[in-house]
């Protein structure tokens, strides 16, 4: 389902598991271009033999000018989890949050 106002330029999916990331290129309204990333989490529920499934979403949006800040922290993480890079003890482990934006209705977690 694309959202209202918003063209879906590009998508790419990754199975994983009982998970399935999605990358999304959407154009708004606007122009401008941006990411969607969504995780979408398959859940079982009730007996075994009739179980119930729902999918439980969740939406990231990366905006172009965020793109750099988000790449690079997202490699040094990666690095560190992968065993590549060691942290170093001098960093914080969680920047001061920058002053948060109202969320828009379609960037809230649903579970279908």
């Amino acid at each position: 389902m694309i959202d209202a106002g918003k063209e879906l330029i590009f998508s790419e999916s990754v199975k994983a598991g009982k998970r399935i990331y999605y990358f999304d290129v959407k154009q708004s309204r606007n122009g401008d271009k941006y990411v969607a990333i969504t995780e979408s989490k398959k859940i079982a529920s009730g007996p075994q033999d009739n179980p119930t499934f729902t999918f439980e979403k969740h939406k990231l949006f990366l905006y172009k000018e965020d793109y750099d800040k988000f790449l690079e922290a997202l490699n040094k993480v990666i690095d560190i989890a992968s065993d590549k890079q060691v942290p170093i003890k001098d960093e914080p482990a969680m920047a001061e949050p920058e002053q948060a934006e109202p969320l828009a209705a379609d960037s809230l977690d649903f579970t279908f």
